[in-house]
């Protein structure tokens, strides 16, 4: 297998996990010292880092993701990908408005480094103000 095949098979991986959501086999396909750059937030490194963020987001969203289109450099060392969310907001989280089950639908994108078989860097945007309109917020 070609390196962008591997490195397009990882990234499929880490997805599916997203989607079953389980954590571990995220976790799985990270480097140990993964850097976590988070939309609108601060950067976390290490896996225990991304773990604790995933339990927050597990208490705090319920998240589905479509039509996940990934793209990998030739090197397979670089990743893209392009998807839909869709979410539930269950509980509240620090700054944003108050969660009721509010639902989501935005689109949404992350950037990936690969190194040596895993994911080293994780950067996730997406629209914040669009989501606070969405769920009832001002924005």
């Amino acid at each position: 297998m070609s390196a962008a095949t591997d490195a397009q098979a990882l990234i499929n991986k880490y997805f599916d996990a997203f989607n079953a959501a389980d954590s571990a086999a995220m976790l799985a396909c990270l480097a140990d010292n993964v850097r976590h750059d988070v939309n609108q937030g601060g950067i976390r490194e290490g896996k225990a880092a991304f773990e604790a963020f995933n339990a927050h987001m597990a208490r705090c969203y319920r998240e589905q993701l479509s039509d996940i289109v990934v793209m990998v450099s030739e090197d397979g060392r670089r990743a893209a990908a392009e998807f839909i969310v869709d979410g539930a907001y269950l509980a509240n989280d620090e700054g944003l408005p108050p969660a009721n089950g509010q639902t989501y639908r935005l689109p949404a994108g992350t950037f990936f480094t690969l190194e040596n078989g895993r994911i080293a860097r994780v950067t996730t945007y997406y629209n914040l103000q669009e989501w606070v309109r969405q769920v009832g917020g001002e924005g």
